[in-house]
């Protein structure tokens, strides 16, 4: 029994597979992902995203949408570059009594030890693949400080191997200040700008997937963040905008991760 099952893994390590034509992790094979890896695809993405309340305007998943769709635009755009899945269980506030995000209903929270112990296991197991780069990059501000700890901490663990780890903060401020800059050379205000749901965040939304926001309620008048959970002003929103902070996005990531996969091991 044991000889058989050793000759059935030898045909398939033999076996030739076909290329996938895809840089998400998910929809390879095993044997595509041992092919590209041979290839030189030894860099791969973890994007980072959030289940929360993006006002009554916007999918709870906007995090998740954008993390994936992007990275799969900066590994296109790199070149040898896989992306796994969105990680979308993140740490968004006290569960009870409700804080920040939790309190309206459908955002999903859990604790901080607890997402980057995944993000380790998720790390680890991208090492033992044979991923010689892994690159963790987050759509959302609430955890870029977990996300460094995390590819500090496996960089120790893997002291003497090729194997390294990037936190990559570049896109999380492309989306932010240099999204804005951008706005702002548009005449757009900072309080039309925000920080939340305002129109920055939505016309990135929009910028990748303007069926994720109801563009009906586009149009309501500034509410109070307690009721809505917008804090900014969504109505001149536009996925036109969102292109030009999408664009800076890949760009400003590619480079980054260019230059950290670069550095002397």
């Amino acid at each position: 029994m044991a000889l058989s099952a050793l000759l059935l893994m030898s045909l398939l390590f033999a076996l030739p597979s076909h290329a996938a034509d895809t840089v998400l992790l998910d929809e390879m094979t095993w044997t595509e992902v041992r092919d590209a890896l041979k290839a030189g695809s030894t860099t791969v993405i973890i994007p980072v995203g959030g289940t929360e309340q993006n006002g009554p305007h916007m999918a709870l998943g906007k995090h998740n949408f954008r993390a994936g769709a992007l990275s799969a635009r900066i590994a296109t755009t790199l070149g040898h570059t896989i992306v796994a899945p969105v990680m979308n269980y993140v740490p968004e506030g006290r569960i009870s009594p409700p804080s920040g995000h939790m309190r309206f209903p459908g955002t999903i929270s859990v604790p901080q030890d607890a997402f980057e112990n995944v993000l380790l296991g998720a790390g680890r197991s991208m090492k033992q693949a044979g991923f010689r780069d892994v690159v963790f990059i987050g759509d959302s501000g609430n955890y870029q400080d977990s996300l460094k700890s995390v590819a500090a901490k496996l960089n120790k663990e893997w002291a003497g191997s090729p194997a390294r780890a990037h936190h990559v903060v570049d896109y999380y401020r492309a989306a932010t200040s240099g999204f804005a800059q951008i706005l702002k050379s548009k005449g757009i205000t900072d309080a039309q700008i925000g920080v939340h749901a305002g129109l920055a965040d939505t016309s990135l939304m929009m910028g990748v997937d303007a069926a994720r926001v109801r563009a009906e309620l586009l149009k309501s008048p500034p509410t109070p963040e307690p009721a809505t959970g917008i804090v900014g002003e969504p109505a001149q929103s536009s996925a036109a905008l969102g292109k030009l902070g999408t664009d800076l996005i890949v760009e400003r990531a590619a480079s980054a991760i260019r230059q950290a996969v670069a550095q002397p091991r």
